[in-house]
């Protein structure tokens, strides 16, 4: 039987959550009965969706955007603080090792993006891709969701802002370098950590944090505008990175710097609570007890307005980190606004034949 302080490779979260929605669950609390010891299978398993809907409005007033879209659910990064762990179960999954093992992709998303934003009441607006799971997980390697959705962007000229941990999307540099000549596109590229030891635990299947520096000098290079997201900042674990991350990614072109606080929502706080325990058992009370502090007294903050900043001598100090950091390394620049006007439906270009 899987011993409790062991480590499952490959892996961020290191144990499987009960899904709320569910009557059963699984209890290997004891191995009375077990004819073999149990443990987690460890291959991802894709499961092939086709929804009816793929934009989505955001509610949220903490979110800079309008609209956002994911063509991926759960996500192979393995991050282990990752908020949107807490959506898998409305899949059936768990939000602990399922929501890294069960990836559900969303093969109709291109034709779905491209008859949504051809709709007649359809008004334009940066759309976030994607504002839940990482849209350039290793799977898009393979599959090419992204790519395709980008083709369509492109194809409209409709602005578009990804988040991304992956050096995968400069395979889409020709794609983007053409959505940036017309001003439609940001590349946020997010830098938790520039030591590789804690990236390996925190964050295991993402690319190093080199690959992540230089990812940014690429884009950078052929025009594709880029901030860089030192985030989340964990107290006792990176925060004290802040500014040389901002620092290396504006030595090869980054435009502009921002971060947000860990903050523990939902199963998260289980999920990160026994990783840390597991992994830094020396200092895990400690940064339990900073998060707290960061957030009113409790790992949880849910809170609009608060629940990314948080609160508290500790969060300024990092937001003041980043804040001088920004305006030491990246003086004088700033991220172009989008071009909004570049966008044509389908109706508008066959109306355009007769005007």
């Amino acid at each position: 039987m899987r011993q409790a302080n062991e480590i499952i490779k490959g892996r961020g979260a290191q144990l499987t959550t009960d899904n709320r929605f569910l009557a059963q669950r699984y209890d290997n609390s004891s191995s009375e009965g077990l004819d073999e010891a149990w443990a987690p299978d460890p291959k991802t398993i894709i499961f092939k969706e086709t929804p009816k809907k793929f934009i989505n409005k955001v509610l949220s007033p903490d979110v800079p955007a309008d609209y956002s879209a994911n063509p991926y659910q759960g996500c192979e990064h393995g991050c282990v603080y990752c908020y949107a762990r807490n959506t898998h179960p409305y899949w059936g999954f768990g939000a602990g090792l399922d929501f890294e093992r069960k990836v559900i992709v969303k093969m109709n998303a291109a034709d779905l993006l491209e008859k949504e934003i051809n709709h007649p009441s359809y008004q334009v607006s940066p759309i976030m891709f994607s504002g839940n799971t990482d849209c350039y997980q290793p799977v898009e390697r393979k599959l090419e969701i992204t790519r395709k959705c980008l083709e369509v962007f492109l194809k409209y000229k409709h602005p578009v802002s990804l988040i991304t941990k992956s050096s995968l999307i400069t395979r889409d540099l020709d794609i983007l370098s053409e959505l940036a000549r017309y001003n439609l596109v940001h590349v946020n590229i997010s830098v938790t950590t520039l030591d590789v030891h804690l990236k390996n635990k925190l964050e295991p299947r993402t690319a190093s944090p080199g690959k992540r520096i230089e990812t940014i000098g690429k884009l950078s290079e052929v025009g594709v505008p880029v901030s860089v997201l030192a985030a989340p900042m964990i107290p006792g674990l990176n925060f004290h990175e802040a500014d040389q991350i901002v620092k290396e990614a504006a030595e090869v072109g980054a435009l502009s710097a921002g971060s947000i606080l860990i903050r523990l929502n939902g199963d998260i706080e289980k999920i990160f609570s026994h990783w840390v325990k597991l992994h830094f058992p020396t200092r895990a009370e400690k940064v339990l007890r900073q998060i707290k502090e960061m957030h009113g007294g409790s790992l949880q903050d849910t809170q609009f307005g608060r629940r990314m900043r948080g609160t508290g001598p500790m969060a300024q100090a990092i937001h003041d980190i980043v804040k001088m950091a920004k305006k030491k390394y990246m003086a004088g620049r700033e991220l172009p606004p989008y071009n909004l006007d570049a966008f044509r439906k389908k109706s508008d270009a066959q109306l355009s034949l007769f005007g």
